[in-house]
C-alpha cells in the first residue's frame, strides 16, 4: 500500500512539477503510451490522486473554483449548500495535494485552483459521462 500522498508531485507521477501564473500545467509531455509502465508506487500514488477526486463533493468544489476563478468559503458553501466548515474541510484536502490554494482577503479564506491539469480532467471527465449517458463511444466528434 503506498503512503500518505501529500501532493501530487509526491504521488511520483511524472511531469507534475511544471508551475506557470501560480499553476502547475499539463504542458508537452510524452504520451502515456509512450511512457514505460507506472511503478507500483507512482500506480499508488495516482491511485490515491483519484481518490481524493473522486468524491462528489470535492468535484462540485472544484467545478465551481473553475467557473469563478476564485471565491471565498461563503460562497462555495452556499453554492454547494453545505456549512462553511465542511466545505474548508473538503477543500483542506484538495490543498494537501497542492489542487487548490488559499489566501486571506480580511475574515475570509478565498480558494483558487492551482493544479491545472485538473481543469482539463474534469472537462474530460464531464465529456466521458456524457459520452457514457449518450451512447456515443467510438463516434466523430466524441471525447
Amino acid at each position: 500500500m503506498a503512503g500518505k500522498v501529500r501532493s501530487v508531485r509526491d504521488a511520483g507521477v511524472p511531469g507534475t512539477d511544471r508551475r506557470s501564473s501560480g499553476g502547475r500545467l499539463c504542458g508537452s509531455r510524452p504520451s502515456l503510451a509512450s511512457r514505460p509502465l507506472l511503478s507500483p508506487v507512482q500506480a499508488g500514488g495516482l491511485a490515491a490522486v483519484f481518490r481524493v477526486l473522486a468524491n462528489p463533493t470535492r468535484i462540485r468544489l472544484l467545478h465551481a473554483l473553475v467557473r469563478a476563478d476564485e471565491l471565498p468559503v461563503g460562497q462555495l458553501a452556499a453554492a454547494v449548500t453545505m456549512k462553511p466548515q465542511a466545505v474548508s474541510n473538503q477543500l483542506q484536502r484538495l490543498a494537501d495535494l497542492g489542487i487548490v490554494a488559499s489566501r486571506r482577503e480580511g475574515n475570509s479564506i478565498c480558494y483558487r485552483l492551482v493544479d491545472l491539469c485538473v481543469r482539463s480532467l474534469l472537462e474530460q471527465g464531464v465529456c466521458l459521462m456524457e459520452e457514457s449517458l449518450a451512447g456515443c463511444r467510438d463516434q466523430e466528434g466524441c471525447c
